[in-house]
């Protein structure tokens, strides 16, 4: 492999995109999850929800912060090292982006202030309304950003003029044809990501359940319990999810369907390949293991469905199969890995052991980063399997490079090295502190401060602000008449 300006300039979008999407794929569920929290504090009045919550939204503070600072060296990237693909998508990505700016992170800076630090400044409903804004704008940002990267693997809506994509049909640019799939499948598995990552730090604080106070493994058991209903809900749904995304990838990207499958002729009754090695020079698999037919199965839903090749097209036209066909087996291998956990938490949960069996909160611990590979092993799928398009079947990756020497991208590479190794080894000590500390346990936080006191008291009715009044046990509803 030569590393050229191209190859360079690739590696260090890599690198920064993968940094950056780890906390966007947490802070989408995180920021869910904190909404369910919230609205069972206030259902219950049990103030256990409430601590969860104050623990939980700290994570989700150093998180979104992470991500937010990781995301903005990349849009320079689009100056300095893609200036090209910068005018041949602006008049089309430059608004989407643009959109992304204005609806999603504006809602989510105006209302976040109010999530981390207005407890004691505003009311109860209004906290939970800018706690549901905050997790509607994550959303919201990642419809226009899955928009905007699904328009370049399956561009619609537009006319080439002078060189220069314009836009013909805002609708069909915004929903081109694979963006409901990606967007339903990125989503669930960002909940996913949550769901795993939530459920692995709370069974490691049970484990260690002998070094803490008890009243601490009580919040990362509630923790673990939400998060694997999470788990359970999600993870069938995400497989129903991956299949329609695939049937549309066959239909729009027969090409990238190939290298995922590591298929080199166009063929019926195609195997399902658990394992090989492919050779792109002899355009073979080595150490192939797969079952017969089962392959053309999944992906066409008939066992004598035609499977497309990677002969179709030229050599130059082709991905780089072996990380496109190992990339997509890591992601659907970790995604059963998940299946299996899910139902291994419905039979625990059935037997009345989900807390207490250590094989099990062993295996849930460890796949603790489960949801982040998946993540990462995705794009990389899709981004790699793109290539050698950026705009796929409109620009070539190599045309669209900025006129930069290989020793320029080289030296910015090696300072957002330094630069993301400091900053991220810092905020990633302090997640450690954060996560090692625990959730509050509620003996602590009624001997707090002022505000801190009425936390551990039932709210007279849900949606209503905590009594005023520090007089009465906690819990007890007090009478205004007293």
């Amino acid at each position: 492999m030569e590393l050229d300006v191209l190859m360079l300039s690739r590696i260090q979008f890599a690198f920064t995109i993968s940094f950056h999407i780890i906390f966007p794929a947490f802070t989408i569920g995180l920021a869910s999850f904190l909404v369910a929290l919230e609205f069972n504090w206030l259902r219950t009045g049990e103030a256990l929800y409430r601590n969860l919550f104050r623990f939980w939204v700290k994570i989700f503070a150093v998180s979104f912060g992470l991500g937010v600072v990781s995301g903005i060296v990349m849009s320079f990237q689009f100056g300095t090292n893609w200036s090209r693909y910068a005018e041949f998508v602006g008049n089309i990505l430059g608004p989407v982006i643009q959109y992304e700016v204005i609806t999603a992170f504006f809602l989510e800076a105006g209302f976040l202030g109010i999530m981390l630090f207005g407890w004691e400044r505003v009311g109860n409903r209004l906290h939970f309304f800018a706690t549901c804004m905050v997790a509607l704008g994550t959303l919201v940002s990642a419809f226009w950003i899955l928009s905007a990267n699904s328009w370049m693997q399956t561009p619609d809506g537009f006319r080439i003029e002078n060189g220069i994509a314009l836009p013909v049909d805002w609708f069909k640019i915004i929903f081109n044809p694979s963006f409901p799939y990606r967007y339903a499948h990125m989503v669930m598995g960002c909940y996913l990501t949550t769901a795993f990552a939530v459920a692995g730090m709370s069974a490691w604080m049970i484990l260690r359940a002998r070094e803490v106070p008890a009243e601490k493994v009580i919040g990362a058991r509630r923790s673990l319990s939400m998060a694997l209903w999470f788990a359970v809900i999600c993870t069938p749904i995400q497989i129903v999810l991956g299949d329609l995304h695939g049937l549309g990838v066959l239909a729009q990207q027969p090409t990238k369907l190939a290298a995922m499958e590591g298929n080199w002729e166009r063929q019926a009754n195609m195997p399902l390949r658990l394992f090989a090695i492919p050779d792109e020079e002899a355009e073979t698999n080595h150490y192939e293991i797969g079952i017969p037919k089962l392959g053309s199965w999944v992906l066409t839903h008939a066992y004598d469905g035609v499977v497309p090749g990677l002969k179709d097209v030229p050599r130059d036209e082709r991905p780089p199969v072996l990380p496109v066909f190992f990339a997509f087996r890591v992601m659907v291998g970790l995604g059963f890995l998940m299946l299996g956990i899910s139902a291994w938490s419905l039979y625990l949960r059935w037997r009345g052991t989900l807390f207490t069996n250590r094989p099990f909160l062993t295996a849930t611990m460890l796949m603790t980063p489960s949801g982040f590979g998946a993540v990462l092993a995705g794009w990389f799928t899709a981004e790699i399997g793109r290539q050698p398009w950026i705009v796929y079947g409109q620009l070539r990756t190599a045309d669209a490079l900025s006129p930069v020497t290989a020793g320029a991208v080289t030296i910015s590479l090696v300072c957002f090295v330094l630069a993301y190794a400091v900053v991220f080894g810092f905020g990633s000590y302090y997640l450690a502190k954060l996560l090692r500390k625990g959730p509050e346990p509620i003996e602590e936080a009624a001997r707090g401060a002022d505000f801190d006191e009425r936390i551990d008291r039932k709210p007279k009715r849900p949606f209503s602000y905590p009594d005023e009044s520090l007089e009465g046990r906690p819990g007890r509803r007090v009478n205004p008449a007293e």
